[in-house]
């Protein structure tokens, strides 16, 4: 069989985490048709990695399913939605490589260009998918054929398994809920003093509080949401950054946030950091914070959490299903409850 998969790479599959650390293996409880024995199901899988995007979001989850796949014997196509303008470029990129099955990550972004090619597919649900495009009429129809054609689809909660079967309750027999697994590796010789000077925060790292910001500089991410309210904390005690880092997913947008964050005491903007250097800052940074407008199941969460670093989150539901408040995090609703209650004393 040939097998490709499918997502946006340039912004952020379910795979289950064997241990802390380690890799992931997709294994969905109960399926009927399990995504791996669908894709496993032939003998002979041919194919080659696209060229790498982004090392961030969804890139890393479909890494490591390719991965997974080809351990078993066989070889996956890993493909950008954006590298395809029409389905009839999808049909003859099918045709030429004599594909057999494939997966699309987000169900309108990837999944709108696999039907109608007569190759079994199944979707992995994203994030803005369900929290964002269901509210477009035109888009919201699109996923609904999607998933009549598809043979299962996966999300990343039971939350979001239940806003899917609501939306199109034609298709709830065929979603199965797979938590997200990561892998965090940090560069052991990275220096945090060095990226201190590369951030222009100029004070000794003993009493410094840092709080990282990882996101794609997008507006769902809504990486000024906190801004104002962290230069305020700045200006009253001054060992206290925020620092974004992120790559420049939307240029209109990015300039934005640079001028923005040029203006503003106190935050500091970094672009995109290879992989494990970026676990080390996680390591060395006081908390990690996520101000997303929606979100599927964030990665930068899970990795906090693995490398045990504190996290505070926006109260959406995606991060609602991952933080459990004053438990395995703190969930905030307005930037003003960090001023409230000054992250319980700086003891969470």
């Amino acid at each position: 069989m040939e097998a490709f998969l499918l997502s946006q790479l340039g912004v952020r599959g379910s795979w289950h985490p064997v241990g802390r650390g380690q890799a992931c293996s997709y294994t969905p409880c109960n399926a009927r048709h399990s995504p791996t024995t669908e894709i496993e199901r032939a003998q002979n899988v041919r194919g080659t990695e696209a060229d790498k995007p982004r090392p961030r979001g969804s890139l890393q989850t479909w890494l490591r399913g390719r991965d997974h796949l080809e351990a078993a014997g066989h070889v996956c196509i890993l493909k950008d939605a954006l590298d395809f303008e029409s389905p009839s470029e999808i049909s003859d990129f099918i045709k030429a490589e004599s594909l057999e099955a494939a997966m699309a990550l987000h169900l309108y972004r990837g999944g709108r260009l696999l039907p109608g090619h007569g190759i079994p597919f199944g979707i992995i649900f994203g994030g803005t998918d369900l929290n964002e495009d269901v509210k477009h009429g035109e888009k919201n129809k699109v996923m609904g054929k999607v998933l009549e054609e598809a043979r299962f689809a996966v999300a990343f909660t039971e939350s979001m398994k239940e806003t899917a079967q609501r939306q199109w309750p034609h298709a709830k027999d065929k979603i199965y809920v797979q938590s997200q697994g990561i892998a965090t590796v940090p560069n052991t010789t990275f220096n945090w003093n060095t990226f201190l000077q590369r951030s222009e925060i100029n004070q000794s790292a003993d009493n410094l509080h840092v709080f990282l910001l990882i996101c794609g500089l997008r507006q769902v991410k809504d990486p000024l949401y906190l801004v104002d309210a962290f230069s305020e904390w700045h200006q009253e005690e001054p060992n206290i950054y925020m620092v974004i880092v992120g790559p420049e997913v939307d240029p209109v947008f990015t300039r934005e946030v640079k001028a923005k964050v040029k203006r503003t005491a106190g935050v500091r903007l970094i672009g995109e950091i290879a992989q494990e250097d970026l676990h080390a800052v996680m390591k060395n940074c006081f908390a990690v914070v996520n101000s997303s407008v929606s979100e599927g199941m964030s990665a930068a969460i899970l990795e906090a959490m693995d490398l045990e670093v504190p996290v505070l989150a926006r109260n959406i539901p995606g991060n609602a299903a991952v933080v459990k408040h004053e438990v395995t995090g703190l969930l905030f609703s307005d930037p003003q409850e960090r001023e409230n209650n000054r992250l319980e004393n700086q003891g969470f």
